[in-house]
């Protein structure tokens, strides 16, 4: 390695995990079944099937199959108490979702700034 390629290596910035890690992310929260999951379980901490269906319309079964498919996103994930199975919600996934989203939107203020530069000039 050149003492010039190792330089520019050493200020070189990690680059942000790419923007398709965050799809599956993206498609579970599409549906707002998984999305109530998420606000409840981010709101009440770790809790079981039965806690999560209780109130609503939404079967067990329903809300099992919605729940396997925020675990396969890295959304929550399931805890053996005892007898019981408790689910939580795994915050890592979403905030990474959040950076993505947060370079999506540096990237479209950066193309808004050269639009409204070549507008002007």
């Amino acid at each position: 390695m050149s003492p010039r390629s190792r330089g520019k290596s050493a200020s070189i910035a990690p680059r942000p995990p790419p923007l398709q890690n965050s799809a599956p992310v993206f498609a579970a929260l599409g549906d707002e079944t998984r999305l109530r999951l998420i606000a409840v379980l981010c709101a009440g901490g770790a809790l079981s099937i039965a806690q999560l269906t209780a109130g609503t319309a939404i079967t067990r079964q329903a809300v099992t199959k919605h729940l396997q498919v925020l675990a396969g996103a890295g959304l929550v994930r399931d805890l053996k108490v005892g007898r019981e199975r408790l689910w939580e919600f795994e915050p890592q996934q979403l905030e990474q979702a959040r950076r993505s989203l947060e370079r999506i939107a540096g990237q479209w203020d950066q193309a808004l700034e050269r639009l409204r530069r070549a507008v002007e000039n």
